[in-house]
């Protein structure tokens, strides 16, 4: 797939709880071409020793703790929130934005008010319980590459 039909995605991480997910999210970056993760909260930090990043994707795609993720949406990038809550949009009935950072919530909880407030849209996996954290980043991410030209806001 092209750059051009990829558009830009980052990733964002509040306060995610285990170093084996941020791992696997690391390796889902690193296969749908996210151009970086960013991450809240100190819980990864004092067990990222303990990483499952198999394919050493934090070589190739930044990996950035922060203190609020709404001061570093990348420029030009649309806030998208990930979690399951009232009046969240199914994901089969989204178009994703060209220049997107996905914000997801953490493996024990939920998103933030306050961080679903700044972001344009909520969005939602359709299923019959949660979704752990690394599984939803990767088929939020593998929309986005499926859906392309075609069926989003690609342009």
């Amino acid at each position: 797939m092209s750059k051009k039909s990829q558009g830009y995605a980052c990733v964002g991480l509040f306060n995610p709880k285990t170093p084996e997910n941020v791992g696997s999210v690391m390796r889902a970056a690193g296969c749908y071409g996210v151009n970086s993760v960013f991450y809240t909260g100190t819980r990864y930090d004092h067990a990222a020793q303990f990483c499952t990043d198999t394919k050493n994707a934090a070589l190739n795609i930044p990996l950035i703790g922060v203190e609020d993720l709404k001061a570093i949406i990348p420029v030009g990038c649309v806030p998208v929130a990930v979690d399951l809550i009232d009046d969240a949009k199914p994901l089969p009935e989204y178009k994703h934005p060209k220049r997107a950072f996905y914000i997801f919530g953490p493996e024990d909880g939920t998103l933030k008010k306050d961080i679903t407030d700044f972001c344009r849209e909520t969005i939602y996996v359709p299923t019959k319980g949660s979704m752990n954290l690394a599984a939803a980043v990767n088929v939020i991410l593998y929309d986005r590459l499926a859906k392309g030209d075609n069926f989003s806001n690609h342009k």
